[in-house]
């Protein structure tokens, strides 16, 4: 049986892949300066979600408006947990939540056809107190993924559901450190 709250990315011992959706006025010129910049707003929280299903799921597979284009965003996964240990359950106590400079939510995990799972998938929002430091000192990369997005779309319309899965970006069990995860409910 899978465990309900796991933390499942692309990642390496140095970093960690989190996906993220964008108007094309915002995703362009951060593309284009491999960082976030403006009209990138470093006044509002960022979600970031390390699961690729689950912001197709969010984004429509890139139809949604203001989410037509989808980012692969390479983080330090020392930012990542520095954005975890920062974190309060968006369940928690509202003036705990209201006063956290990151918000964590489990939502359910999705299916390559978009069906909630028996397992959930997490989402960071980085508030306004860290989000120059996620996209100054914490972003390594920035990827356009939208064609490939664009393609696994089509496969999966057109009922090719196998070969759209083997498109999907490789996620496995992220380990996080374990007083993060007692405090934010990842199982073990």
């Amino acid at each position: 049986m899978t465990a309900q709250h796991q933390i499942r990315a692309d990642y390496d011992a140095r970093t960690i892949v989190v996906y993220q959706a964008y108007s094309p006025a915002v995703a362009g010129p951060a593309l284009r300066a491999n960082r976030f910049v403006p009209p990138f707003s470093f006044n509002r929280m960022t979600w970031i979600k390390p699961s690729f299903r689950w912001l197709m799921h969010r984004s429509n597979w890139a139809q949604k408006p203001g989410q037509e284009r989808i980012l692969a965003v390479r983080i330090t996964r020392a930012g990542w947990e520095e954005a975890l240990s920062q974190a309060v359950l968006t369940t928690a106590d509202p003036s705990a939540v209201a006063q956290a400079p990151v918000h964590v939510q489990w939502d359910p995990e999705r299916s390559l056809r978009g069906a909630a799972l028996n397992h959930y998938s997490i989402q960071v929002g980085v508030g306004r107190g860290l989000i120059r430091t996620f996209a100054e000192e914490w972003v390594v990369d920035l990827s356009d993924i939208t064609p490939r997005v664009q393609k696994i779309a089509a496969l999966r319309q057109g009922g090719r559901s196998a070969q759209a899965q083997r498109l999907l970006p490789p996620e496995r069990i992220c380990p996080v450190p374990p007083a993060v995860a007692k405090r934010l409910g990842i199982d073990s």
